[in-house]
């Protein structure tokens, strides 16, 4: 018998939402994830369980990684809880940290946590970060892409996965011997931006055959074709990428002692309703596990999961007591079943929300707040200040622009800094900042004018009522809202009352203050320059 104690790798990909091929079939035929190829994903799915209905506490990248390393609910981690402006709160125990402590050698490589200060530090910051050979994967299409005018395509993404190889294995030659390990991979590739067109010249993903199975929410037209082929063709790399660590377990015999867990942060970066909107294209992500004499292979798990439930879960593989304030709830008994389908009847619904993504979205560096409850027939979302530009107000068009404030200019030098950083290659635009740039944002903002794109563009940019209700049996792709329905009224109001009862009873700042913290500085309102310059920044 095996008594050492299980490893730990969580392979967590910054905008990935639910594409992968282990998806093919839903929802029905003619679905996107018939096009994708992820044979790494779904032999981690086909090896142990793939979870039909996960998703994240907040679609916005570093409120939802707080979450998921703390195990407790956004608004439960104080300046974690927004993006740009968000710094960490060292009282708060993250899982490894708490594995650290209990013996587990610990590391990353990649994003884990930020944009915030201290960069990483819920998972020890630079002492813990291995990435000897650089990060070039986070920019994979455009490195690739360069690299095979001399190489050849397969030559240059082989060139490539060296990388994730090499940084995999320094965090293995650092391990203390024979201890178990805890190991974060987190690329960023699928987050913008990505080269035009890569997704059929590395991947020979063919943009015209997405033609009739896109969202209805979106214009299914050439470029915003192309644009969704090139991010599934990124979706791919993150999933070569997984490959190159299966294949390092394997050699160094830790694969069966090895739980994989893989998923990602929210969804689809740069498309209307998708990052940083509550609707199922931002908030639902892959979620699969492996865990060998554990996990019984070939499961399908339809219980509603929120991606920060992994945190008491690592602990359960470990053994480990989970610290006081860790809010979410293990897995665990779900993973020992043997059963498919609806295991936890309590697991009917799933809570997320968002408070600020960009600071200088909206006027005054304000919030967009909303909630939501998700269950299998039904999505219904409370817009707290439904006055507000949902996805940032139209500044720049059609004669809108933001009052001169310092506080604005310091919020777009700040974002100027952040892409120089992180995506030299994306031009900073103004408008519509809660949305991701790229070709489909562009396209959309270009054709508003035109009475036949008018419609979508209203849909996806303009202002929202204070409440939304999706009948998701008839109106999969959330067009129709029927919150002022009467035939609906009775299901609103459930639906109203069990959001409200775990946000009070989780004591969300936004319906149990008044005013709520969010609407006053530090959350909302300028931030400070010296954040941005902060060389803990990240």
């Amino acid at each position: 018998m095996n008594d050492k104690k299980p490893n730990i790798v969580f392979a967590f990909a910054d905008d990935w939402g639910r594409y992968a091929s282990a998806y093919q079939g839903r929802p029905g035929e003619n679905s996107i994830h018939e096009l994708i190829k992820t044979p790494n994903f779904d032999w981690v799915a086909d090896e142990g369980a793939l979870f039909l209905n996960a998703h994240v506490p907040v679609p916005s990248c570093a409120p939802c990684r707080s979450s998921v390393l703390s195990g407790r609910y956004f608004w439960q981690t104080g300046m974690g809880a927004i993006l740009e402006g968000s710094i960490w709160d060292e009282s708060i125990p993250t899982y490894p940290l708490v594995l650290e402590e209990n013996g587990y050698h610990i590391g990353f490589s990649y994003k884990v946590w930020g944009p915030g200060i201290v960069r990483d530090a819920p998972y020890g910051g630079d002492r813990n970060r291995y990435e000897p050979a650089g990060r070039s994967f986070d920019r994979y299409s455009f490195v690739v892409t360069e690299a095979s005018k001399k190489l050849g395509v397969e030559a240059a993404k082989n060139q490539i996965l060296e990388e994730v190889r090499e940084n995999f294995d320094s965090f293995i030659d650092d391990r203390p011997d024979d201890s178990p390990f805890c190991y974060w991979w987190g690329p960023a590739t699928t987050h913008r931006s990505w080269e035009k067109g890569s997704g059929k010249k590395l991947w020979g993903l063919d943009p015209d055959l997405l033609k009739g199975r896109m969202p209805e929410f979106l214009p299914d037209v050439e470029e915003i074709r192309e644009d969704f082929n090139d991010y599934l063709g990124e979706c791919q790399a993150v999933d070569a990428g997984l490959g190159v660590i299966i294949e390092r377990l394997k050699a160094i015999r830790e694969l069966d002692n090895t739980i994989i867990v893989v998923s990602g942060d929210h969804g689809i970066p740069g498309f209307p309703r998708a990052k940083s909107n509550l609707y199922n294209i931002g908030t639902e992500v892959t979620l699969a596990v492996r865990w060998p004499s554990h996990v019984s292979p070939g499961r399908e798990i339809s219980d509603f999961v929120n991606i920060m439930d992994v945190a008491p879960t690592f602990l359960d593989v470990a053994e480990v007591d989970k610290p006081e304030g860790m809010t979410a709830k293990s897995l665990m008994p779900i993973l020992l079943s043997e059963e498919n389908g609806q295991i936890d009847d309590d697991r009917d619904s799933v809570i997320t929300g968002i408070e600020r993504h960009c600071p200088n979205a909206r006027d005054h560096q304000l919030p967009y707040p909303t909630r939501s409850i998700r269950t299998t027939d039904f999505l219904y979302i409370i817009n707290f200040e439904s006055d507000r530009w949902p996805i940032g107000a139209p500044v720049g068009l059609d004669g809108y622009e933001f009052p001169d404030t310092e506080g604005h200019r310091v919020a777009q030098e700040g974002n100027e800094r952040k892409t120089e950083l992180y995506r030299p290659e994306k031009p900073q635009i103004k408008y519509y900042q809660d949305m991701d740039d790229g070709p489909t944002k562009e396209w959309m903002v270009s054709n508003r004018h035109d009475p036949e794109i008018k419609p979508w563009f209203d849909l996806s940019f303009g202002k929202r009522l204070r409440e939304e209700l999706y009948d998701l049996r008839a109106d999969p792709d959330y067009l129709q809202n029927v919150a002022m329905d009467p035939d609906y009224q009775e299901i609103k109001e459930n639906l109203n009352t069990k959001l409200m009862s775990v946000l009070t009873e989780q004591e969300d700042p936004r319906v149990v203050e008044s005013p709520p913290r969010f609407e006053k500085p530090p959350y909302a309102g300028p931030v400070i320059k010296e954040y941005y310059e902060d060389p803990r920044f990240g």
